[in-house]
C-alpha cells in the first residue's frame, strides 16, 4: 500500500511539472499579446501627429494699379529659401485676410503650384521680374496635388485667402511691392 500511495505522488509530482510550463507559456503568450496590442494601437490605429505653423510677420505688401495707386495692403511671410517654399502654406489651419506668403525664386521661371496638405483655399499670384501680376488662380481647391501653374515666366507668388483677389480688385497687370528687414537683399 506504501508503494501505491508513493506512485501516487510521484504522479502528481510529474503533472504539477508538466503543469507549471504550460502555466509559463500560456502567461508569456497573453504578456505578448498585450504588448503587440499597445504597439498596433499605437502605430496603426492613430493618425500621425502633424506639426501646425502660424503666421510670422516679416514684412508687408502692397498691391497697385499700373499706374501706382493703392489697391491693398497686407501683411508677409516669406519663403525665399528651397526648404520654406516647398512647405509654403501647408498645415495651417487658418490665416486672415490682411495676411498673405510671398515665394521668391532665385530666377524667373514657369513656376507652378499645389494644394497638397492645405487647408486654406488660396488666391494664387503669379508675379514676374518687374513684379507685375502676369497670372492669377482664384479659389484653389485645398487638399489637393492639381498644378496651378504661372503663364508667364515668374519669379515671385503670392498667396492670400481666396476671394481675395475679387474683394480688392486685383487683376493681371497690377503690381506689387514689399518691406521688410529681410526683405532688403529680395527686393530689387
Amino acid at each position: 500500500m506504501a508503494k501505491k500511495q508513493s506512485k501516487q505522488q510521484i504522479q502528481k509530482s510529474s503533472d504539477t511539472k508538466l503543469k507549471l510550463p504550460v502555466q509559463k507559456i500560456i502567461i508569456a503568450v497573453i504578456v505578448l499579446a498585450v504588448i503587440g496590442y499597445f504597439i498596433v494601437d499605437n502605430f496603426v490605429n492613430k493618425e500621425p501627429k502633424m506639426e501646425y505653423y502660424t503666421f510670422t510677420k516679416e514684412g508687408e505688401l502692397i498691391f497697385t494699379d499700373s499706374l501706382g495707386t493703392l489697391k491693398a495692403k497686407i501683411d508677409l511671410e516669406i519663403a525665399d529659401n528651397d526648404y520654406e517654399r516647398q512647405l509654403g502654406l501647408m498645415n495651417r489651419k487658418e490665416m486672415s485676410e490682411n495676411q498673405g506668403m510671398l515665394f521668391i525664386f532665385p530666377k524667373e521661371a514657369y513656376q507652378s503650384f499645389w494644394m497638397r496638405n492645405t487647408f486654406i483655399s488660396l488666391d494664387m499670384i503669379f508675379v514676374n521680374e518687374q513684379k507685375k501680376i502676369v497670372t492669377i488662380h482664384r479659389d484653389t481647391k485645398i487638399l489637393t496635388e492639381q498644378s496651378y501653374p504661372a503663364s508667364e515666366l515668374s519669379k515671385y507668388v503670392v498667396e492670400v485667402v481666396a476671394g481675395f483677389c475679387a474683394k480688392h480688385n486685383i487683376q493681371i497687370g497690377d503690381k506689387i511691392n514689399w518691406m521688410g528687414t529681410r526683405l532688403s537683399n529680395n527686393n530689387k
